[in-house]
């Protein structure tokens, strides 16, 4: 993948860095793995707006991505597609008895690679193999929490984490947050980079490019009313007027630590903010 810089012909296009989809192999998603997906806007099961700021956006098909990667034998890579449903590219694989499926695609897999899953498979890119098998250093994702779950972790563009020891049934991982964490060595997790690895440096460069992802406006607090806002209120430029920052509904925002799950608190050796 690389990137290409527009010609400023409109204000638009002016500050636009974007995908130029050189990685793109075809055009054409696989039928048979395509599967129907509904706008929500945002809203819940009683139709009330849990999420601000969705709605709209182009319409999407979502494809069925095998997480788990369980079948056996050599799969060979048949195309690199886009998926409008995350920012990693996913590859369409056959396998050896002729069935197809989606994965998500490492930086460094083509078509035509020959790729394995399971304790036989070699360490090599695009492989997928439990984490006890891997030589520390090695650099993985589409990671699972649970066996056979399917891979939960490291999953989005240009993600990556690192095998650091092996200790009492646990793997040791670097996540790409810098959290240290033990996940159970009998989890499966592929080998490489997750794909796409420069769209963190994409610039939309118009708000129209956010209205396609189904994104909607977002509105500074400052410039609320108090009603309607903790932030604002005053006359002209004024500050917050008080000492941090808060969410709509008066929680404190910015900083604040949220995290509250004390059943997988003690799998993580060093938190991500130090």
């Amino acid at each position: 993948m690389s990137l290409r810089e527009y010609k400023p012909t409109s204000p638009g296009r002016r500050d636009t860095v974007y995908d130029d989809f050189s990685d793109i192999t075809t055009n054409k998603p696989e039928k048979s793995l395509l599967a129907p997906l509904a706008k929500k806007g945002g809203r819940n099961n009683r139709g009330r707006v849990t999420v601000r700021h969705r709605g709209g956006g182009h319409k999407r098909r979502y494809r069925i991505v095998d997480f788990k990667r369980t079948k056996t034998g050599i799969s060979k890579v048949i195309s690199i597609e886009y998926d409008p449903n995350r920012t990693a590219r996913i590859a369409l694989i056959r396998h050896e008895d002729g069935k197809k499926s989606y994965i998500v695609a490492s930086s460094s897999m083509k078509v035509g690679d020959q790729l394995q899953n399971g304790e036989n498979a070699p360490v090599s890119l695009g492989n997928s193999k439990i984490l006890s098998s891997l030589p520390t250093g090695t650099l993985v994702y589409n990671i699972e929490l649970f066996p056979g779950n399917g891979g939960q972790l490291v999953k989005s563009a240009g993600a990556v984490a690192q095998v650091m020891a092996h200790e009492s049934g646990y793997t040791l991982l670097r996540l790409p947050s810098g959290e240290m964490r033990r996940v159970l060595s009998g989890c499966s997790a592929s080998i490489g980079q997750v794909s796409n690895v420069d769209h963190k440096n994409e610039k939309l460069g118009k708000a129209g490019r956010n209205r396609h992802r189904g994104r909607r406006p977002t509105v500074r607090g400052s410039v609320m009313s108090p009603a309607a806002h903790p932030h604002g209120g005053g006359e002209g430029r004024s500050g917050i007027g008080m000492p941090g920052p808060k969410t709509p509904w008066g929680k404190p925002a910015l900083g604040k630590r949220t995290r509250r799950n004390k059943s997988t608190s003690k799998y993580i050796l060093r938190r991500r903010y130090g």
